[in-house]
């Protein structure tokens, strides 16, 4: 029953410089690999081009230029793989409304978590989909 993130792979989807660097080292403190891409286009690419099973988890930011984080999470469950398909997506946003939530999940989300982030919250939110996501397998 896993209760640390160790070699978890994320692909932290963040266009803030800051908020990416102090997600990146409060993962990788929990002993995490994270890949950044830095909006929802990129993200997509970057998970189309991964060998399949190459990430664990998507953080993924809401708000971003080009591909807002609800664009990318539609894009991605629309694409032609099972990682893509299952793959637990968890919404990074600093508007925590229940109406925020529910368009999230509505795009394929499958949790939510408020920034700043916060590493307790976060490692339990990623622990929960990655177990949740397993037993769908």
């Amino acid at each position: 029953d896993q209760k640390c993130l160790c070699d978890t792979r994320i692909l932290l989807t963040e266009d803030n410089d800051l908020n990416a660097e102090i997600a990146t080292e409060l993962l990788q403190e929990e002993g995490c690999t994270v890949d950044r891409a830095k909006d929802g286009v990129e993200c997509v690419d970057m998970l189309e081009k991964a060998a399949n099973g190459t990430y664990q988890i998507i953080l993924m930011d809401v708000q971003m230029p080009v591909m807002n984080g609800l664009e990318a999470t539609a894009a991605i469950r629309k694409l032609d793989s099972e990682t893509a398909k299952h793959i637990p997506i968890i919404a990074l946003t600093a508007n925590a409304y229940h109406e925020d939530i529910q368009k999230c999940l509505a795009a394929g989300m499958n949790a939510h978590l408020s920034k700043p982030i916060n590493i307790d919250c976060a490692a339990r939110t990623i622990i929960e989909c990655a177990r949740t996501a397993k037993e769908n397998g």
